[in-house]
């Protein structure tokens, strides 16, 4: 009595399956996944945006140091207000957020010089704010990739 196998191509086998079958359907296998990777294409060969590592690595840093408190969407205020289109907005200004009063009194217009200060300690520029324990993040170069995405249209 015979059995069918589908693997790749359906063949009878016997229930019978000496060395050389098994070593030819590993082969047949090897063979056949081998010719399937090739047809992929390789990760180089992919239309890639110029900016595309750039906001993948800007994205990770703000979810690394900012998004346990901040979202970018519109409207979607956590423990901190959203950041979206932070830049240029003035500090303190998102109505339906409870800003402390320092923040909300001290007549800063974001820009990417000010976020770069305030995200590295937001105590010495605003003394009184409510971004506790976020003590600031010391590496400029997360706090460059964190403040180009935050710039980035939505």
């Amino acid at each position: 009595m015979r059995q069918w196998h589908f693997m790749l191509l359906a063949r009878p086998t016997s229930r019978r399956r000496d060395g050389r079958v098994r070593h030819r359907d590993r082969v047949l296998l090897i063979g056949a996944l081998s010719a399937m990777a090739f047809m992929l294409p390789s990760p180089s060969a992919l239309p890639q945006a110029s900016q595309g590592t750039e906001d993948v690595s800007g994205q990770q840093a703000f979810n690394n140091a900012c998004r346990t408190c901040h979202m970018v969407k519109e409207g979607d205020n956590r423990l901190g207000p959203n950041l979206y289109k932070v830049v240029g907005r003035k500090a303190g200004s998102l109505p339906d957020y409870a800003f402390s009063s320092a923040l909300k009194e001290a007549g800063i217009v974001w820009d990417e010089e000010k976020l770069d200060r305030f995200i590295a300690n937001p105590d010495e520029v605003v003394p009184g704010n409510n971004m506790k324990p976020y003590g600031g993040l010391s590496s400029s170069d997360d706090r460059k990739k964190i403040i180009a995405y935050l710039a980035q249209p939505r």
